[in-house]
């Protein structure tokens, strides 16, 4: 008697995995061909599925290109929780820039061809803005007590400087232009955030 509904939760289940499977191939494929967009027919093929089955799942590449960030959103929160928020100075400054260099490296190639590809997507540019939001949002948590010595506008600025100073491309030209390996990347950043952040009058924060 409950066949029924065991199959349309096993359809379900299958459809869901399907569309997961097709956005896992949407991100692997735009890690290697950033910032082109992959085409149906390259994620498809990628996924093991027709192009019919992409088109089933997303209305449109645009679609789909929302629901891979948002994937990559949650990975990469899920992946870098705030650690060490409780620490001295030096435990929260190397702490944010080794999660924030982690994240930077594997989210490249997927940031540049969101922002190469954003276009006049509301849906997209909210990503970003999303994006950007939480990398601040974390940095106020992390050196809350630095933030705390100064007045609401030197705040803003400060923050302003750090979340550009720590930008993904920033961290591209650090590793691509200037070819700093990872450790020396994040040293130039650890260094940096150091100098921007107050002390207090015992040169403790």
């Amino acid at each position: 008697m409950n066949s029924a509904p065991n199959k349309l939760d096993g359809r379900r289940l299958r459809s869901e995995r399907t569309k997961q499977l097709i956005i896992e191939a949407y991100l692997a494929l735009a890690q290697e061909m950033s910032p082109r967009v992959p085409t149906a027919a390259e994620i498809a093929e990628k996924a093991g599925y027709s192009v019919r089955s992409v088109f089933e799942r997303f209305p449109d590449i645009r679609a789909l290109q929302v629901a891979a960030v948002d994937y990559s959103l949650a990975q990469m929160a899920a992946l870098a929780p705030p650690r060490g928020a409780d620490g001295d100075r030096k435990t929260r400054i190397d702490s944010h820039v080794r999660t924030r260099g982690q994240t930077c490296e594997s989210w490249l190639p997927l940031w540049r061809s969101l922002i190469v590809n954003q276009g006049d997507s509301p849906e997209l540019k909210a990503r970003i803005r999303l994006a950007r939001d939480h990398v601040t949002a974390r940095m106020e948590l992390m050196f809350a007590p630095e933030f705390a010595l100064m007045p609401p506008g030197e705040r803003r600025q400060i923050l302003i400087a750090l979340e550009a100073l720590t930008d993904v491309e920033s961290w591209a030209r650090m590793r691509e232009l200037f070819g700093l390996s990872v450790d020396e990347a994040y040293l130039v950043w650890i260094q940096a955030i150091d100098r921007l952040l107050p002390t207090d009058a015992s040169g403790a924060a």
